[in-house]
């Protein structure tokens, strides 16, 4: 009788550690704020497609996508953004960790891990201070081949081309890694 206490005991304390976790974990906050800003920015897209086609919804990624961004920044305290390795804005370009993690995920969907996990977060120094780093990865969805796709049509490129002269955010397939949200606060 005395062996199965052990196991008892485990069995009572697996559910409390899985609980523990779920409430403690560090990334629930950053995460959430990434959930958010996708949705904002996909209601925003879906409007603009469904009310002027990729013209329109190039016009989203331009102006509204920063202020989005921007807002949730200033509304919770977190850096908020979204970066790639292939950027259309450079604004957007990743520095040296996020371009790291950003290899690692493109590693990650290459080996069929599926993109709605694909996360990571750390405490890095940055800037001379220890900051809580998260990123998520962004996953190009059917629709986003209008704008990032192989083939774009001449109107919309000749568009891209004048928005943005160092465009290198085409030639994308379903599925591909597309980039990041990006998320840090100082500890």
């Amino acid at each position: 009788m005395r062996r199965n206490i052990p196991v008892l005991m485990l069995l009572a304390v697996v559910p409390l550690a899985i609980v523990a976790q779920t409430a403690g974990d560090p990334a629930s906050e950053p995460r959430a704020l990434s959930v958010r800003l996708q949705q904002l920015l996909q209601q925003e897209l879906f409007a603009a497609m469904r009310d002027g086609g990729p013209l329109k919804a190039i016009e989203v990624c331009r102006s509204k996508a920063p202020v989005l961004a921007a807002d949730l920044s200033k509304e919770s305290g977190w850096k908020v953004g979204r970066t790639a390795l292939r950027v259309r804005n450079p604004a957007n370009a990743p520095d040296a960790w996020e371009k790291k993690t950003l290899e690692e995920f493109g590693a990650r969907l290459a080996k069929g891990e599926d993109a709605a996990t694909v996360e990571t977060f750390e405490v890095v120094e940055l800037a001379g201070r220890k900051s809580f780093r998260y990123m998520k990865a962004i996953r190009t969805a059917e629709p986003c081949l209008g704008c990032h796709g192989p083939a774009l049509k001449p109107e919309l490129a000749a568009k891209v081309k004048e928005l943005y002269p160092d465009d290198r955010a085409t030639g994308f397939a379903a599925g591909e890694l597309r980039g990041a949200f990006t998320l840090s606060r100082p500890m």
